[in-house]
């Protein structure tokens, strides 16, 4: 993979990991530098900025666009990170009916 996924920057994630991956704890030390390695990289292919032109970097393209299964630890790990980062934030509200009775107390003075 020496010549494949070649990049001169490294790739973070401000938005999504502020502090970092590795600060954020949803990856290993190991996937963190992976992704902070190749993820300028991996962003490029994925996006059709960057043309594969590697054995590897063409089954990453097929992978990122749903015609493979990941196979390599690069492939698992940005399918782990667009699938983290493309969640759609839950939001939690409280709701209930304030009509029917509260409690058993007698409202009665």
């Amino acid at each position: 993979m020496a010549q494949s996924f070649s990049v001169t920057r490294r790739f973070f994630d401000d938005k999504n990991y502020p502090r970092g991956f590795s600060r954020h704890g949803d990856y290993t030390i190991r996937e963190s530098q992976t992704l902070e390695q190749f993820g300028q990289a991996c962003l490029a292919l994925e996006s059709g900025e960057r043309t594969p032109v590697t054995e590897e970097e063409k089954q990453f393209v097929a992978v990122v666009k749903g015609d493979k299964a990941p196979e390599t630890f690069l492939e698992k790990v940005w399918v782990k990170y667009r699938t983290l980062t493309s969640k759609t934030k839950r939001i939690y509200t409280l709701s209930g009916d304030v009509s029917g009775d509260i409690g058993s107390g007698d409202d009665s003075e």
